[in-house]
């Protein structure tokens, strides 16, 4: 057995190139697992100025230089921002402050409707299991309860002092990371080891990979979101943007978010409409655009990007979600596409094996 694994040692980790590669990814996971919540700014600034790299490379590419290109790029991300939070946020938050105003009539309204089903086939459904989930139902939906928890939400997401440094130091990081891009590339070269060339192969071939993935999840988020908005709207259903912000955000989580935003989509449809033809209309048309995602928008966007099969998808999002939350989430398939191309990229040194003795 110690020979075995001996040989598996020498084979994996006996080139310098490995062991540089390794040492590279394991400094920078324990960097963002211990320390990811104070270089959060900075983070989220970097992932930006990763994506807003490309347009202005392509203004380098017109004569414009790379401090007016980043400038332009920041306005028009600022601009971006601002729209959304004082054009779509508060729309949002109006419906959602809204939905749990009306949350007890619509858990009413569905234990009415399962009360006369009880009393249709009281042979499925005994009425004790009723009872006993209507007490803790009640119990868990309580006023003071449910003020308790948003007390607690807000006071963890909406902190005043962190929207404020957010909002000042991610510009300004963004700024800097495209101004000064050769310059800090350059200058963080000196703090990695010199026999470095397996590190960037592998970075080489996921830097355009992790591109295209973000690139085409945030255009699948806006399709999606806007799609299922326009719907609900067109059809009159309660709540329309907050649930298209749902929708299109759902599909950060791939196959299991779909699922779960399915679930209020269609509770809200049932409480409003009941079991009608608006409702079934509704369902049809979400179901059209989700079919669509997964088997049109998804292939066209990710076809160059993602190679996985789902199970490795799957349990991709909660080992990384697991470990850094909504970030791991969001970039769960980049994270599987770097363990597979550091695994695919990795040397593998042939041990001689001793040649046999000569039969006298």
């Amino acid at each position: 057995m110690l020979t075995f694994f001996s040989r598996w040692y020498q084979e994996r980790f006996s080139d310098p190139q490995a062991i540089t590669l390794m040492a590279i990814l394991v400094g920078l996971a324990l960097v963002i697992y211990f320390a990811g919540g104070l270089l959060a700014p900075l983070l989220v600034a970097l992932v930006l100025a990763f994506l807003l790299e490309w347009p202005v490379a392509q203004m380098l590419k017109l004569g414009i230089n790379r401090t007016t290109g980043a400038s332009l790029m920041l306005v028009l991300f600022l601009g971006v921002v601002v729209l959304l939070t004082f054009g779509l946020i508060p729309s949002i938050w109006r419906q959602g402050v809204s939905l749990m105003t009306d949350l007890p009539s619509m858990i009413d309204k569905g234990l009415q409707t399962l009360q006369a089903l009880i009393n249709q086939y009281p042979q499925f459904i005994n009425p004790e299991q009723l009872n006993v989930m209507v007490a803790e139902l009640k119990k868990l939906l309580d006023t003071q309860h449910v003020i308790d928890i948003a007390k607690q939400i807000i006071g963890y997401s909406a902190s005043l002092l962190v929207l404020m440094v957010y909002a000042i130091l991610v510009p300004l990081l963004v700024f800097f990371f495209l101004k000064d891009k050769d310059q800090l590339i350059n200058g963080s070269k000196r703090f990695f080891p010199t026999n470095r060339q397996l590190a960037r192969k592998v970075w080489f071939e996921m830097h355009q990979q992790i591109f295209n993935y973000i690139r085409g999840k945030v255009i699948e988020i806006v399709i999606v979101g806007i799609a299922s908005y326009v719907l609900f709207a067109v059809m009159g259903l309660s709540y329309a943007a907050l649930l298209g912000v749902l929708t299109g955000l759902s599909v950060l989580i791939p196959y299991v978010g779909a699922t779960l935003v399915t679930l209020p989509i269609t509770l809200v449809a049932f409480f409003q409409w009941g079991f009608s033809a608006e409702f079934g209309y509704l369902m049809l048309g979400y179901g059209i655009i989700q079919a669509l995602d997964g088997n049109l928008l998804v292939p066209v966007l990710f076809s160059d990007a993602v190679d996985l099969h789902p199970v490795i998808i799957i349990a991709a999002v909660l080992v990384f979600g697991g470990l850094w939350g909504v970030w791991g989430v969001f970039f769960a398939i980049p994270l599987a596409s770097l363990v597979k191309a550091v695994i695919n990229a990795w040397p593998k040194t042939e041990i001689e094996q001793p040649l046999p003795s000569p039969e006298s």
